[in-house]
């Protein structure tokens, strides 16, 4: 009987002993223990994204891959594959589990094997969350009482879902939703019966199972996973011997990028950084919703790109990047190894040529793919020479090519053809007329050669793009369309810079006396320098800075008035904007809104708005229709565009293109304040209503023209080229060319876009130069010297044809105050003549001529009440 009292001795001192040691324990690392329930409120590291305005991801930066799950989106078969193989008790032990430590004690002891690891999901998450993962004993105690406590703050599903989300599962996979979006490219409920056991057998060892470093073990570890779940009858027989047999199909997804718009997304990731800081902004989970237009942004690409390699082609062939062999070939895969060193670039890839016929050459790719390019893709390359020289046309595809050189060639979408990377640069901007949203934004050529943003940071002399702004000016004060200025040779230099300067033409060629609309719309550049003198050098800077210009950049000369000043395409498309919108300088922006991980919205845009409210301005839209019945312009519109066209029935709309009517009720419904809102801002006005739509009508003209070419009459704008293409009525335009053509630009619009392009070189002191004809060059090709109509105008026609195709053509109604009288072609003076000789033409009411041509005297009213076709010339 004694001995069976010490043994109850025994057993109760060292039961008291450890529960003595336990409370020690516990209150020993007490003050270590952090408070659990800050899991409640944990922010998982996840990586910010930047999306369009249609919710296409553009990008995403962050360290880590990680795409929050809620327990209810996780599969039933993915939680049973993972409680299978990490924690079978989960939902019956209180965070931590005595029958699996003594089940993984037992096992170590007879085996020597630590097959079953003994930490439950729990503890787990109170290691990943609160804890380091050294091995030691005060460690493992700090994680049993953490566990204890987690379970008590949370609920199963919130424990469970904390340790699906924040596992590190390879390759940058932070949980369950990322790990199926890199390893297989699909969402959770996607996921097959392997792909769940691959994915669950992952947290014990993401790199040693790492279905694509290591698939052969990979393999083992998801069959084990598949036998613990048929061991615990989540799956039948059938499909575990199904599931087991299946191949490794994973490989790496990288972020699904929807729209490629690397300019666009760094301005957003620059934002985020400054405003919340680099950890912050990579590892919180921020959203940022951009005004991006998916659809109209890869037109955008495409027209640059495909303007600038029409640039570099028509100056000609540079030359292989190297040669790889001369006489004796290289082994295949030697030529495919030393291919795979140089990068694509912009679909621009490097090959090696393996032969070479009449007119045709092989070529080898990167993927050792013979790819056979035909004279179609071959003929363009005769020899560059300089920016203003190149050699004559080839006849042989031996002119170009000799076996064993590395070129690079694309597919230009209908034929493979030789090529290279272009060395000029061009940029591209488009504006939502109404608020400023940036619809567009093309930096360069390519992100990866440079991330230069030529938008946003190149400051480039604005040429012939600048005369709007001082017709603008000009017709504020006391012009008219019908003015006469004198076109003649400036013989009064401006001494201000240092030198006698005189302005000519280009090309100098003067007609005298000439309306300001011709004088606009053919740029003539002696009527400019005259009109800035008529309105004054001070006046014409004040202006300019109202249009948005920074005044640092205005040189305080005459030379401003053909475009001295340096500024940025940004700039340039907000002040055309301006003549868009009806006189209202907009604020550009490009964010909407940002969100959290939650998608709480933290920021939301506030644009100015390009309106004036009233108090009776809904009545006035209500009565639009009825009003316009009366109105002899909104009659002659009318009339014009139906003449013209029919209508256009499409679904394929200009994105967030408005009627004036419908702005206030859709532009509420998207959250953006409208006008007359509480909380609206306003844009200011800096010209009127009247000069916007008078300096609109002289743009359109330089595209359109004017005159009577059956009589002799007709002339031409400097963007002809444009009405060649875009062939309706509601464009408008200006070319703009630099001294020795350093830099050129096209800005335009129509009511519903505003887009500027410019194409120049990155080296201020290179000339764009110029181009001799090809007889058999391609159709409607360019030559002669660069300048704003041939350079950077086709991108822009490019751009606006692929952008209003399928939107209906808008009619251009005069606003209130406009009047139009017939004049004299050659005076601008009233005539009662109704011949070739004159034309309509509008005018600010009260600034029309008094005077008459002619005094013949004809039956007709002077202010017309019905349209006349040359009125739109």
């Amino acid at each position: 009987m004694k001995w069976f009292k010490r043994i109850l001795i025994a057993i109760f001192s060292l039961t008291l002993f450890g529960v003595g040691t336990i409370v020690a324990a516990y209150f020993y690392v007490l003050p270590e223990l952090p408070d659990v329930n800050s899991l409640k409120t944990v922010k998982l590291q996840t990586p910010l994204r930047i999306y369009s305005q249609d919710g296409l991801l553009i990008s995403q930066f962050g360290e880590k891959r990680r795409v929050p799950v809620e327990y209810e989106d996780v599969p039933q078969q993915l939680i049973n594959a993972v409680l299978d193989t990490e924690d079978a008790r989960f939902f019956e032990h209180q965070g931590i589990d005595p029958i699996g430590i003594i089940r993984a004690a037992v096992i170590l002891v007879t085996t020597g094997k630590k097959s079953q690891g003994a930490s439950t999901i729990t503890q787990q998450v109170a290691r990943g969350f609160f804890l380091s993962r050294e091995k030691t004993y005060i460690r493992k105690t700090k994680e049993i009482f953490l566990a204890l406590k987690i379970e008590k703050a949370l609920s199963k599903e919130e424990i469970l879902t904390l340790y699906l989300n924040r596992s590190f599962l390879g390759n940058r996979a932070y949980g369950v939703g990322a790990a199926a979006q890199v390893y297989y490219g699909k969402d959770l409920d996607q996921l097959s019966l392997p792909e769940m056991a691959m994915i669950a057998g992952l947290p014990q060892a993401p790199s040693a199972a790492n279905p694509i470093r290591n698939p052969n073990r990979a393999m083992t570890r998801r069959n084990w996973v598949l036998g613990r779940m048929l061991e615990k009858r989540n799956i039948t027989e059938a499909q575990y011997q199904e599931a087991i047999n299946a191949p490794i199909t994973a490989k790496y997804h990288g972020a699904e990028i929807d729209l490629y718009a690397p300019y666009v997304s760094e301005m957003a990731r620059d934002y985020m950084v400054n405003k919340y800081g680099e950890e912050d902004a990579y590892t919180n989970g921020y959203n940022v919703y951009t005004t991006i237009s998916s659809d109209l942004q890869l037109k955008a690409q495409s027209a640059l790109r495909d303007n600038v390699f029409a640039y570099d082609q028509r100056h000609g062939y540079r030359g292989a990047i190297s040669t790889l062999w001369t006489d004796t070939p290289l082994a295949t895969s030697d030529i495919i190894e030393n291919l795979k060193k140089t990068s694509a670039v912009q679909g621009i890839i490097p090959a090696a040529v393996m032969s070479v016929s009449e007119q045709q050459a092989t070529l080898l790719n990167t993927k050792g793919e013979e790819v056979v390019i035909q004279w179609n893709g071959l003929k363009w390359a005769r020899k560059f020479i300089s920016d203003r020289r190149q050699g004559k046309p080839p006849k042989t595809a031996a002119d170009i090519l000799t076996v064993g050189e590395k070129v690079w060639i694309r597919d230009n979408g209908e034929f493979w053809q030789l090529s290279q990377i272009p060395q000029v640069s061009s940029a591209t901007v488009s504006l939502e007329p109404t608020d400023g949203a940036i619809k567009t934004l093309v930096g360069g050529f390519s992100f990866t050669q440079s991330q230069y943003n030529r938008v946003t940071q190149a400051k480039r002399q604005l040429g012939s793009n600048i005369k709007p702004f001082i017709y603008a000016a000009a017709l504020e004060k006391d012009y008219t369309l019908a003015t006469l200025i004198n076109n003649a040779p400036i013989n009064k230099p401006d001494t201000r810079q240092g030198t006698a300067w005189r302005p000519k033409n280009s090309p100098d060629i003067y007609g005298g006396p000439t309306r300001l609309r011709i004088g606009l719309a053919q740029s003539i550049n002696v009527m400019s320098v005259r009109t800035m003198r008529h309105i004054g050098l001070d006046n014409t800077i004040d202006t300019l800075v109202d249009f948005g210009f920074d005044p640092a950049d205005l040189p305080r000369n005459e030379s401003v008035a053909l475009g001295s000043p340096s500024v940025t395409p940004l700039q340039v498309a907000t002040a055309f904007n301006v003549f868009t919108n009806g006189g209202y300088l907009v604020e550009p922006y490009y964010i909407s809104k940002v969100t959290d991980s939650y998608d709480n919205v933290i920021e939301k845009a506030s644009p100015t708005l390009a309106c004036t409210p009233e108090v009776n301005e809904v009545d006035d839209a209500t009565n639009e229709t009825t009003n316009s019945i009366d109105d002899p312009f909104a009659a002659m519109a009318n009339e014009f565009v139906s003449s013209q066209q029919a209508p256009i029935e499409t679904e394929n709309s200009l994105d967030n293109t408005l009627a004036s009517a419908d702005i206030s009720s859709t532009m509420s419904d998207s959250g953006i304040a409208a006008c007359g809102d509480e909380n609206a801002r306003y844009a200011p006005r800096i010209i009127s209503e009247q000069t916007a739509f008078l300096i609109t009508e002289a743009l359109k003209s330089v595209i359109w023209g004017g005159g009577n070419w059956s009589k002799g009459t007709g002339w031409n704008g400097t963007a002809w080229r444009a009405s060649r293409l875009i062939k309706r009525r509601d464009i408008a335009g200006k070319t703009g060319t630099t001294n020795e053509s350093r830099d050129t630009w096209f800005s335009g619009f129509n009511p519903t876009l505003t887009s500027t392009f410019w194409v120049g070189f990155d080296d201020h002191s290179r000339k764009l130069g110029r181009t001799s004809w090809v007889a058999d060059g391609p159709e409607n090709q360019i030559s002669g010297a660069e300048a704003g109509a041939k350079t950077a105008g086709p991108g822009w026609n490019d751009f606006m044809n692929q952008a209003l195709t399928g939107t209906e053509e808008v009619a251009s109604i005069p606003p209130k105050g406009i009047i139009s009288a017939r004049i004299d072609l050659a005076s601008g003076k009233l005539t009662r003549k109704t011949d070739y000789t004159t034309s309509f033409e509008y005018f600010i009411e009260g600034t029309e001529p008094t005077e008459y041509a002619t005094e013949e005297v004809i039956e007709d009213d002077l202010f017309i009440e019905n349209p006349a076709d040359d009125l739109f010339q």
